[in-house]
């Protein structure tokens, strides 16, 4: 398992590529990229590299990603505690999930927190305009490309979640069969 270093080599030098194979593609007409959706892909790559590194569930410890957080790292000590390492936030779909969950209840509690005490902070109107496809679709493709590279460099395949469960009912299915009761004249 490379450390958080090598990773984050592994994400930039696999960014560099990807941005050469746009530019690339964009020139010769083959895809149409606007600026909003380079930066909402870059940012949500850099962000799912630099800051929801999916070790943050070693967040006991010292984890890069963790302590890119600076003095906010520790909020990230419940989301370690609640999730074993390489475990559902290893996983391909769901972990990258877990974490932009987490962080979003998060920012709702401190939403929450300092409407309490100022009334006079609102949330932010969102309109349709806001949600656009456009942009929305880069931003978790760029977030997720990232996690699958960290998910890629560990060593997890893209099954890991259901080799596990597999794994699980195999010992069930083995265990019903033993406590199964025998026919009579039936040698096991």
């Amino acid at each position: 398992m490379p450390s958080g270093r090598v990773h984050n080599l592994i994400n930039t030098a696999t960014y560099g590529v990807i941005a050469a194979a746009a530019v690339w593609a964009t020139r010769q007409h083959l895809i149409v990229i606007t600026p909003a959706q380079e930066l909402a892909f870059s940012a949500a790559y850099a962000a799912g590299t630099f800051l929801l590194s999916p070790d943050l569930d070693l967040a006991e410890g010292r984890v890069d990603s963790k302590r890119r957080w600076g003095w906010l790292g520790f909020m990230w000590v419940p989301y370690g505690r609640m999730f074993s390492h390489r475990g559902l936030s290893h996983t391909w779909l769901l972990g990258p999930l877990t974490r932009l969950v987490y962080l979003g209840l998060l920012l709702l509690m401190v939403w929450a927190l300092l409407s309490a005490v100022w009334p006079a902070v609102r949330w932010p109107p969102l309109s349709p305009s806001a949600l656009h496809l456009t942009w929305l679709l880069p931003l978790a493709l760029g977030y997720y490309v990232s996690q699958w590279l960290h998910l890629i460099a560990d060593g997890v395949r893209p099954d890991h979640g259901m080799r596990r469960s597999q794994q699980k009912f195999r010992h069930l299915r083995g265990k019903a069969r033993r406590l199964a009761p025998r026919k009579p004249g039936r040698w096991r």
